[in-house]
């Protein structure tokens, strides 16, 4: 969401106020640093062992009160899928205007991402305004009765983000990084976490990382791990002490995007990941059974590895082993955004209300 704050930030015709739920406070807080946004409204609702209810009514109780007391014209919601869902019905209680940025993405079955997918059904009946990423977003929205003057193509905001974070003499803030060969090793970049993959995928994720190692001598496996303790607890049982397997501290997002451009390939069962290792010529190997974002596996950028043992281990050895692939999926295009979709919206916005 940083890129749409600062176009409309800059732009003469709107007054944007920003409100962050802050669920996961160390993760936002370095973000809101590196993009120098100060929000207007910090609900700080974070707490230990918080389940998705109790994050929920936080929000929604929170963003109710902001939305009062602001009275905004519209409101913008983006971020985890929870906070948008809350803030789009705190949007709907109040009879206020509300605009989805990255609209429409579906797998159709609403356990699977969990709980995003019914999060963004919940966010696409309530939105006037509706940012769809790709055409293949756009057409979901249609499948369910979106008036097409509503929607509006944009790329993806996460795009917009990257422009100018990597540089080639780049020094990692997080000294693991640093002492990463990534000229005589391959360097994998994963990350997992997803509470549908809690418990046993998880578990047999990492095995299928163990192994990967075990038969690959020159590949590293970097995986900054998520604070959830569910994540840590299965990732150290397995992966901790490993050689070559490096368990760090989650990384801000310039020294992930930076480890992401040089790395061999990403496994991630993230939403964004799929969209921005692309960006870098990076193939990506998802950890799910399914994605919301189709377009990847269409344009050959993406590859399914599922969450057991064998399929991440045959999909990743796949990809080591076969050079044409790797080659084809590096240099596939990314269907996900040109780094212009924030001035898209701002326009859309503007236009909207004109009319």
């Amino acid at each position: 969401m940083a890129p749409v704050v600062r176009v409309l930030s800059a732009s003469l015709l709107v007054e944007s106020v920003v409100c962050v739920t802050a669920q996961h406070r160390d993760m936002l807080d370095s973000v809101l640093d590196i993009f120098g946004i100060k929000p207007d409204f910090d609900l700080n609702i974070m707490t230990a062992g918080q389940n998705l209810a109790e994050i929920t009514t936080k929000a929604l109780n929170g963003l109710m009160d902001v939305i009062s007391r602001c009275a905004p014209d519209l409101v913008l919601v983006h971020g985890d899928t929870t906070t948008t869902m809350a803030a789009s019905l705190a949007a709907y209680y109040s009879r206020v205007r509300l605009g989805h940025v990255e609209a429409g993405l579906r797998t159709h079955n609403k356990y699977a991402p969990f709980p995003e997918e019914v999060n963004r059904r919940i966010a696409g009946v309530a939105a006037d305004l509706h940012f769809a990423p790709t055409e293949m977003a756009k057409a979901n929205l249609l499948a369910e009765n979106v008036a097409d003057g509503h929607i509006f193509v944009t790329g993806n905001t996460a795009i917009d983000a990257i422009d100018g974070m990597v540089k080639p003499d780049y020094h990692f803030k997080a000294d693991a990084l640093n002492k990463l060969d990534f000229k005589a090793k391959r360097i994998i970049a994963m990350t997992a976490h997803r509470r549908e993959n809690h418990g046993k995928p998880l578990e047999d994720i990492c095995k299928a990382v163990l192994a990967i190692k075990r038969d690959f001598g020159d590949v590293e496996v970097v995986y900054p791990v998520h604070p959830s303790p569910v994540v840590l607890e299965n990732a150290r049982k397995i992966l901790a002490g490993a050689d070559g397997i490096h368990l760090i501290d989650p990384v801000d997002i310039v020294d992930m995007h930076n480890l992401l451009s040089r790395s061999h390939l990403v496994l991630t069962d993230s939403g964004g990941l799929q969209e921005e290792a692309p960006h870098h010529n990076v193939p990506v190997v998802v950890l799910r059974q399914v994605t919301e974002r189709p377009e990847g596996l269409e344009a050959g950028c993406l590859v399914l590895g599922g969450d057991d043992t064998d399929s991440v281990y045959n999909a990743v050895k796949k990809l080591l082993t076969n050079k044409n692939l790797h080659t084809s999926m590096a240099e596939a295009k990314n269907p996900f955004g040109d780094g212009c979709a924030s001035q898209r919206i701002l326009k859309a916005i503007l236009e909207y209300f004109r009319k």
